[in-house]
């Protein structure tokens, strides 16, 4: 099993990776869009992503803005496969 991480190793974990930030225990990245549309599928994208490693963030769609949130519910923290998708995330260039 999985386990939790401490907030000194999230922060470090996350350093390299723009946009996310640690509060609350959970990772979050909250991005802008310049149309509704390209939120959703920025949105499609990191849902599919989701469903490749089998462990799903939570998503929030707004008008032009689009918030990926996660933590691993079986520990009730973040893990190193929540650092793993964000990881994923950015490599994918969005």
């Amino acid at each position: 099993m999985p386990r939790a991480l401490n907030e000194q190793e999230i922060a470090e974990a996350l350093r390299p990776l723009s946009g996310w930030t640690c509060q609350d225990g959970r990772i979050a990245l909250t991005r802008e869009f310049e149309t509704y549309a390209a939120g959703v599928l920025f949105a499609n994208v990191a849902a599919a992503l989701a469903e490749t490693m089998d462990h799903h963030p939570d998503l929030a769609i707004g008008y032009r803005q689009v918030t990926v949130s996660l933590f691993t519910h079986s520990v009730g923290g973040v893990t190193d496969l929540d650092l793993e998708y964000a990881r994923r995330l950015a490599a994918l260039g969005l």
